[in-house]
């Protein structure tokens, strides 16, 4: 059992910035991040796979993902921060033999307001 805990979430004004974290209990090959807007669907925002990560194209130029030398702690750089980009964001994990992301953390809300 992997568990997750994530950090750096806040409020802050269109144009802003955030990085959020995410420290996994241990290793694990794959990493992601997720967000959810309210009434909205849960929808992937960016994933790493060991050191090798990519964002969806609504955020890329914008977030970058990366992960730490430890490798147990994955970063979201969110640059240019848009009030569309409000969500519950979602740490997850998943072992390379896992089709589904299996491990969850608990979320943490970003508010970006115009």
């Amino acid at each position: 059992q992997v568990q997750l805990v994530e950090s750096g979430g806040g409020s802050v004004q269109a144009g802003g910035s955030l990085r959020l974290s995410c420290v996994a209990s241990s290793f694990i090959y794959i990493m992601g991040w997720f967000r959810q807007a309210p009434g909205q669907e849960r929808e992937i925002v960016a994933s790493i796979t060991g050191v090798s990560g990519g964002t969806v194209d609504s955020v890329k130029g914008r977030f970058t993902i990366s992960r730490d030398t430890s490798k147990t702690t994955v970063y979201l750089q969110m640059n240019s921060l848009k009030p569309e980009d409000t969500a519950v964001y979602y740490c997850a994990a998943r072992s390379l033999n896992q089709h589904e992301w299996t491990y969850w953390g608990q979320g943490t809300q970003v508010t970006v307001s115009s």
